[in-house]
């Protein structure tokens, strides 16, 4: 027997709709990144509040291209690595949930991971352009 995917209808819009929620929720997860207080949060931490804007942006772009379909394994890559500093610098493992819980965070780690290993899909502008490279997908 051979093992292969299958690629139906359903599948392709549950793996269009996975993307999309992701990149909306960090897109919308990063305006809170360009503020002030989020700065301060940093310092606190003993960063440089400098890196808000970089953060922000990483979410904020990786996001977009997460929704669109473009360069989403790389995308999901670095922001998986944002995940895991907010899970183990800024969360310190402290708890599963509740206050200080980690499984947001986790949870979108998870939804990552998959992407990464999945690549965009069929519903997204690198399968429509065709030419571009799989590890760029």
């Amino acid at each position: 027997m051979d093992a292969a995917l299958r690629t139906h209808t359903l599948h392709d819009l549950s793996h269009f709709g996975l993307r999309l929620v992701v990149g909306v929720f960090f897109m919308v997860h990063s305006q809170a990144k360009f503020g002030s207080g989020f700065g301060q949060f940093l310092s606190s931490l003993g960063l440089p509040p400098e890196m808000a804007i970089l953060v922000g942006l990483l979410e904020l772009v990786g996001g977009a291209l997460l929704v669109v379909g473009v360069l989403s394994r790389i995308a999901s890559s670095i922001i998986a690595i944002d995940m895991v500093g907010a899970i183990v610098y800024v969360k310190k493992l402290r708890a599963f949930s509740g206050n200080q819980g980690i499984e947001l965070e986790l949870l979108a780690l998870i939804i990552l991971l998959t992407i990464v290993v999945l690549g965009p899909g069929r519903i997204s502008i690198s399968h429509i352009a065709k030419k571009i490279p799989r590890f760029l997908q």
